[in-house]
């Protein structure tokens, strides 16, 4: 059973283009649904393109829901209220002008803290049906994890470093036909 504060690895072929070879941390999970934001999908957004800020911090597409909302993910809980608690020094949202107030200022280490543009979104029982069938497997994360491995990089790393036949998934062609 998956719950907040696991990441979601999509099945090698998984040929969906919003989730294809996707690491999803979820944020929340409970009987009406799920919530995510997948970890390793740049966008050629940056923070300052979307908010009145000098700051270029990357942006990433946290899934195909609501793509004009702005979700993060950071480690620094005791200088933003309101954060939630994922778990291994993860912890999402919080109050945003608090936040935006501490970046301009430069007191948080900037390669703490993930922005994304969306989310991914499942209704009641969707996404266990989708465990059920094989099209994710979950894992456990750390802060170092997700805020120190090359993005393109993610998914591979946390298959190998899971061990056994998900090294072999991580190995896998991205096009079948190919192989």
């Amino acid at each position: 059973m998956i719950k907040a504060g696991q990441i979601l690895l999509a099945e090698p072929f998984l040929q969906d283009p919003s989730f294809k070879r996707s690491v999803i941390m979820i944020c929340e999970h409970n009987t009406k649904g799920s919530f995510g934001l997948v970890l390793n999908k740049p966008t050629d957004y940056t923070f300052s393109m979307i908010m009145e800020s000098d700051l270029s911090l990357p942006v990433f597409e946290g899934g195909p829901v609501q793509k004009n909302t702005l979700h993060y993910l950071h480690t620094f809980p005791d200088q933003i209220p309101d954060s939630v608690d994922l778990g291994n020094n993860i912890y999402w949202s919080g109050d945003f002008e608090v936040l935006k107030d501490k970046l301009e200022l430069g007191v948080l280490d900037i390669s703490h803290i993930r922005f994304f543009l969306g989310y991914s979104g499942w209704g009641e029982g969707q996404l266990n049906a989708e465990l059920d069938s094989g099209s994710w497997v979950i894992s456990q994360t750390t802060a170092d994890i997700i805020f120190e491995t090359p993005v393109d990089k993610l998914w591979k790393n946390v298959l190998i470093n899971m061990g056994g036949k998900y090294k072999i998934y991580a190995n896998s062609p991205t096009e079948v036909g190919l192989n």
